[in-house]
């Protein structure tokens, strides 16, 4: 494994320290709505879309984009979610965590599906969730929404969907959910 990606993978054993609130709960319900009217926008009909929340940052947003989109549209979306530890290029460094499962009960082909997850950073994640749903049938299209997009890509990977850019050093870790978005440290436990 090179080096820079043992640098950027949270070690096992490891805690987020927070420094500084970024966003408070208001300012990711706004971003969350607005995220949902681009969706609207960009998709029109959303009796074909999937929402799925990548495990475990995702899930959370995921089922906020659904309610939202249902909210304004009038139409309920299929949702589901997406763990992808088994198909990472760094299982050996990441904990698999016993809690997270995959669940979509519907089959994603000639679907659009929109992967959801908190925070973007070197899009190692997404290439892998894009392999996993390879398992779940062959979807029309693929988008993506993130909470945070942090920079520092390793792999050709954009988001269709930002609740903010937030640009970090590599030393700085963010944690973002429902109740607000954080930067800080990663310290060992």
């Amino acid at each position: 494994m090179a080096e820079r990606e043992r640098r950027s993978t949270r070690p096992r054993g490891s805690a987020f320290v927070p420094k500084t609130q970024l966003l408070t709960s208001e300012d990711v319900e706004r971003a969350v709505r607005r995220m949902a009217h681009e969706i609207i926008e960009h998709n029109g009909e959303l009796n074909q879309v999937v929402v799925i929340g990548l495990q475990t940052g995702g899930i959370g947003f995921a089922t906020r984009i659904a309610q939202v989109l249902a909210d304004v549209s009038g139409t309920p979306v299929a949702t589901g979610t997406l763990d992808v530890a088994f198909y990472r290029d760094d299982v050996k460094l990441r904990p698999v965590l016993d809690s997270a499962e995959t669940s979509i009960s519907v089959d994603l082909t000639d679907r659009t599906v929109l992967l959801v997850d908190d925070v973007l950073y070197t899009g190692r994640t997404i290439r892998a969730a894009l392999n996993a749903l390879g398992d779940w049938g062959r979807p029309a299209s693929v988008q993506l929404a993130v909470m945070v997009d942090r920079g520092h890509r390793e792999l050709p990977i954009r988001a269709d969907y930002v609740g903010k850019n937030l640009p970090t050093s590599r030393d700085e870790a963010i944690d973002a959910s429902l109740e607000g978005v954080w930067i800080g440290t990663l310290v060992a436990q």
